[in-house]
């Protein structure tokens, strides 16, 4: 396995693909159909904001992604969502989104998202991305790396606390819960 910050041209179809098997629970109400969701998350993928495990032959087996003041690994704007959904329902689409919004610290560097291919999962990619992460956080002036991870997602939770990530607090989402498929975040944080 080869570890990468950036996400390679040819493996951009399938950063998205993977994204959406990832987050599309989550992000399935407010996003969808999966044809849109994929769409959207194509137009907006930031290669930039992403690091990523790739295998001998090529195959994308996941990708961290993570959040600067220049945008996020899966970021985009209104008018993003506009081409995708039109005017009505991006309007919808964009004020849950922003409701949910995740903010961005000049104290801490922000993940924003792992995700491991079904089939490269228990195969210690997740590990590798977040060593990686903290790599790059600690090559940017960072002293810690955030994240923050849903109450949905314990198999998630259990690997940051393995890797040593500690949690300092929980925010229930009230009445997002009904959109977005969890009710509350942990906020987590690792000393790089």
């Amino acid at each position: 396995m080869e570890i990468v910050v950036g996400i390679p041209r040819a493996n951009r179809e399938e950063a998205a693909a993977l994204y959406w098997e990832a987050f599309g629970e989550k992000l399935g109400f407010v996003l969808g159909p999966k044809d849109q969701a994929l769409q959207f998350v194509r137009s907006v993928l930031r290669p930039d904001h992403g690091i990523c495990a790739i295998d001998e032959n090529g195959k994308l087996l996941g990708i961290a992604g993570f959040k600067t003041t220049q945008g996020a690994l899966v970021g985009g704007e209104f008018r993003d969502l506009r081409r995708v959904y039109g005017w009505i329902s991006a309007t919808v689409r964009f004020t849950l989104l922003v409701a949910l919004e995740r903010d961005i610290e000049n104290e801490r560097f922000l993940m924003d998202g792992l995700f491991v291919a079904r089939e490269a999962r228990g195969l210690g990619v997740g590990t590798a991305l977040l060593d990686a992460v903290a790599q790059e956080a600690k090559r940017r002036g960072y002293g810690q790396v955030r994240l923050d991870v849903v109450d949905t997602n314990p198999r998630a939770k259990a690997l940051y606390r393995h890797v040593g990530f500690k949690e300092i607090r929980t925010a229930k989402i009230g009445v997002l819960r009904h959109f977005f498929g969890f009710s509350a975040a942990t906020t987590m944080v690792r000393d790089v």
